[in-house]
């Protein structure tokens, strides 16, 4: 009797056939020896059945066919991958073959891909199948997957998760589409003057494209507002004054001020009108000299701990503002690399180690003590034990993974970096490096905060200095000001922040940290800085990433937020597929220089019909609740009736409602020549 396996890919089947050493003769879709049978699928092998499957006049679009919901969804075999499926169908139902080994990506779809091919194959029920969960591909990882493999019964409640996922993008693809097509198209095809125009739509899809429509909308109605503030020009105590200014020191209206609460004011720290910014001046520069006391001074250590492991979205909003390539070829790339068994598995949404792995991390860590580039700080780690209590940090926690833990380097399979492409090494520096920093301390800053008075106003200055690199020392090339300026500055905010702390020169530092509450400083004048809001900025491919994992972030009722917490707008898996597909669709625009993202003439109308009949599809809670359900079915908390009772009952209900819209009233305002998107 033999044991099959059954892989995601041919690369992958090679992977396991080298683990298993497997030298018997290659077939046509298969590797047999005397023991093991080793096949493969292409992605998928089997897809759902279109609607005329279930019955010939589905096929014409029609307001009287939907909403369409079967009671049972048909299957059916790809055509392009319809050989690979015969063979593996045959495979799977040989009488010697005793267990079955899935070994398809460890994760939600890879389950889909194993059990659809199963079903459509009719395995027999009785026959032994075996789930392989592996964390990487190294041949160490692949023998422990196939030891601890467990009854793919044990993942049923993942796979029916699957199967809901399906049906629910199948069910609103193909009746929010259709519907929204036929109540909508013919206008806008006479606009367009086009031939053509069938209204696509999705759970996620439709709710991303919403997101880069309002974000383009804030954008457009935004109006730039002009503020003043004033600033002192600080120098040494007067005794010692040599006409130097040490440091800046920025005016704020607080209690006590003549302007506090005044409604000249632009937020606490400036004016809007300059006229008032130089009536502040003029009432500060009397009695000459000028001189400001310190009413306070605050030193005190402050650290900065190494960030957290990446998970896929981390690492494509990383590779996308770094190195300017989308989510996509991030993903592509980082598949490649744990292909070539140099990383962990790519697809998850976990920035932490699980227990188990933490025990053996240096393993991983030795393993990079072979890695050129980084070889010094993974032999320090070693050298210092830098490791040994990392099972008790932030960085390790089961109860933060789902599926897979972060992605860390596996430490293996370093003869293949002599053939790796530019991009390739450079997305496996930035994951080495992120792994190897947290095993070294907090970086450590200097900062010391003074606040001065002069007559009735205050004025307040901070100062950084690096005393202890720390991790910094290790963490990616690209670190620094520009990076740590980019993380304080969150999407959709105004840009008319200052620094928090000032840069300081250790000459410097070390003055004012003499300094005491009390001592007199000496003014060098003082002076108007012009500033200007900003409007929010666009998304780029990897910030769309990171807010569609971060959804909960986008919703404004607290207690919802904190209900889906955890539960994004699609999957690691799948996020890049969505931003694809639009702009394919023509939804959207990506600028491949700046990775940028913009909405398209069309989008902004798709965007339109869908507010004025299917609103739902834009909203983010809504669309993460969905997600969370998923999960809710794959951790057994939800059942398969109720998550599908909720779905049909959604569909229904909009689908219909569309169907009971006025076309008259609606195309009235979708079509105002007034929106500004008209006079692109």
């Amino acid at each position: 009797m033999k044991k099959l396996f059954i892989a995601e890919k041919p690369s992958v089947a090679q992977q396991f056939a080298d683990a298993l050493k497997v030298n018997g003769s290659r077939k046509d879709g298969y590797l047999e020896d005397d023991n093991y049978i080793i096949t493969w699928c292409v992605g998928h092998l089997v897809g759902m059945s279109y609607p005329d499957a279930y019955d010939a006049s589905l096929k014409r679009w029609s307001m009287d066919t939907i909403p369409f919901i079967p009671d049972s969804f048909k299957y059916e075999v790809i055509p392009a991958v319809s050989k690979q499926f015969n063979v593996v169908k045959k495979l799977l139902n040989r009488k010697d073959v005793e267990t079955i080994y899935v070994c398809t990506d460890s994760g939600r779809e890879g389950e889909y891909i194993y059990r659809l091919v199963d079903m459509q194959a009719g395995v027999p029920k009785d026959k032994d199948r075996r789930r392989v969960w592996i964390d990487s591909q190294t041949e160490e990882e692949i023998l422990r997957g196939i030891r601890e493999a467990k009854p793919l019964s044990e993942y049923d409640n993942l796979g029916c998760s699957a199967y809901l996922r399906a049906k629910e993008d199948y069910l609103m693809g193909i009746n929010f589409s259709r519907a929204l097509t036929l109540k909508y198209s013919y206008p806008i095809k006479q606009y367009l003057h086009t031939d053509k125009c069938v209204i696509a739509v999705g759970r996620v899809m439709t709710c991303v494209l919403g997101m880069v429509v309002k974000r383009e909308r804030e954008i457009r109605d935004f109006v730039v507002t002009p503020f003043y503030r004033v600033v002192a020009r600080v120098g040494k105590k007067p005794e010692e004054a040599d006409g130097v200014t040490l440091f800046d020191a920025e005016w704020k209206a607080v209690k006590g001020s003549i302007y506090y609460e005044s409604p000249k004011l632009y937020k606490e720290n400036g004016f809007k009108e300059k006229e008032d910014a130089e009536k502040l001046i003029e009432y500060l520069k009397d009695p000459d000299p000028v001189e400001m006391e310190i009413k306070s001074i605050t030193k005190k250590t402050e650290k900065k701990n190494p960030p957290m492991l990446y998970n896929l979205a981390e690492l494509q909003n990383d590779c996308s503002r770094l190195f300017k390539i989308s989510p996509t070829d991030t993903l592509n790339t980082v598949q490649e690399l744990y292909e070539k068994k140099l990383v962990t598995y790519p697809r998850t949404d976990a920035r932490v180690l699980s227990t188990a792995i933490a025990k053996e991390i240096d393993k991983n860590i030795r393993g990079l003590c072979n890695y050129e580039k980084l070889a010094p700080f993974a032999q320090n780690i070693i050298n210092q034990g830098g490791y040994k209590g990392i099972a008790k940090s932030k960085y390790v926690n089961d109860k933060l993974i789902t599926d897979h833990y972060a992605i860390i380097p596996t430490g293996q399979g370093l003869g293949q970096l002599g053939k790796l492409t530019s991009i390739q090494a450079k997305v496996y520096e930035l994951i080495a490096r992120r792994f190897l920093s947290i095993f070294y301390p907090a970086a450590e800053y200097q900062k010391v905060s003074v606040t001065l008075g002069r007559k009735t106003e205050e004025f307040s200055a901070s100062f950084k200095i690096l005393i202890k690199p720390g991790y910094l020392a290790i963490a990616d090339p690209y670190y620094g000001k520009k990076r740590e300026k980019q993380e304080n500055d969150q999407d959709g905010e105004n840009q008319d922040k200052e620094e928090d702390s000032q840069p300081a020169s250790e000459e410097i530092m070390e003055y004012i940290s003499s300094l005491k509450k009390g001592n007199i400083l000496s003014c060098n004048g003082f002076e108007i800085k012009e500033g200007k809001t900003s409007p929010p900025k666009r998304y780029t491919s990897g910030s769309m990433i990171l807010a569609m994992e971060n959804a909960g972030q986008l919703i404004e009722d607290e207690e919802l937020r904190e209900q889906i917490k955890g539960s994004g707008i699609g999957t690691s898996a799948t996020r890049d597929a969505i931003i694809t597909k639009l702009v394919n669709n023509k939804y959207i625009a990506l600028n491949k220089k700046t990775q940028v993202l913009t909405p398209t003439f069309l989008g902004e109308i798709i965007y339109d019909v869908v507010l004025y009949s299917i609103n739902g599809l834009l909203r983010a809670d809504l669309t993460a609740s969905w997600e969370k359900g998923l999960t809710g079915v794959a951790e057994g908390t939800i059942s398969e009736e109720e998550y599908m009772g909720k779905l049909s009952d959604f569909v229904v209900r909009y689908t219909n409602a569309v169907k009971a819209v006025k076309n008259q009233n609606q195309m009235h305002v979708i079509f105002d020549k007034t929106r500004p998107y008209y006079k692109k």
